[in-house]
């Protein structure tokens, strides 16, 4: 049994699935709806995390150092960037927990990233309604890349730019594929996302799911 001193994690709400497929803005917009309280995990890695994965390295025995971006996403194929960040996630999703231990909320929290992975995250719940998978499609994924520039900005210096974009792009569909298959196994709910509707549709799928856990804030 998880450890759940607060009992925060059991009566926690799920978004999960592929990068950019719009779970930050989904999760921000239901938090305002309905008063949740919503963990940004890609938030809490890129930063609070950080300490934490350099520590591990360390004890495991491994460089200090961070990865050279060149093996990272330029000499390394698709299917191992894919491989090491589903390796990747096992570890970090422990992590994700202890900050979801800390968190005591009056209204249910609602955790989004794409690190919550549906083989970690069942386990842990007392019914699969309780996480969905926004999953974008490939066609809506390279939209953002040519619209919006934080999607495609690697943030490092790289030899062969456009490869490695090419590289980031088959390993976030293969990484998005392995969530939407194990959810489907699982009975977790996938929702495709292909931009055509925008968030606040996306967002209308995703209360519709979450129902049965969901009050909308008065505003009287």
């Amino acid at each position: 049994m998880t450890w759940d001193p607060f009992g925060t994690i059991r009566n926690a709400l799920w978004i999960g699935g592929g990068q950019w497929a719009g779970k930050s803005t989904v999760a921000r917009l239901l938090a305002v709806r309905y008063g949740l309280t919503a963990y940004h995990h890609d938030y809490h890695d890129a930063r609070g995390h950080d300490d934490r994965r350099l520590a591990h390295r360390v004890r495991s025995g491994q460089s200090a150092e961070r990865p050279d971006p060149e093996r990272e996403w330029v000499t390394a194929t698709p299917q191992e960037m894919a491989e090491a960040a589903l390796a990747d996630f096992e570890l970090r999703f422990e992590w994700i927990l202890d900050d979801l231990r800390a968190l005591v909320s009056g209204r249910p929290v609602l955790a989004e990233g794409w690190g919550l992975r549906p083989h970690l995250v069942a386990p842990i719940l007392d019914s699969p309604r309780r996480m969905v998978l926004l999953v974008p499609t490939p066609q809506f994924r390279r939209r953002q890349v040519a619209e919006l520039p934080r999607a495609g900005a690697l943030g490092v210096p790289v030899s062969d730019p456009e490869r490695a974009q090419r590289n980031r792009l088959a390993r976030d569909e293969l990484v998005a594929a392995a969530a939407a298959d194990s959810a489907r196994r699982l009975g977790v709910r996938v929702i495709e996302v292909d931009g055509s509707g925008g968030p606040e549709a996306v967002a209308h799928m995703v209360a519709d799911h979450f129902g049965p856990y969901l009050h909308r804030v008065s505003t009287d």
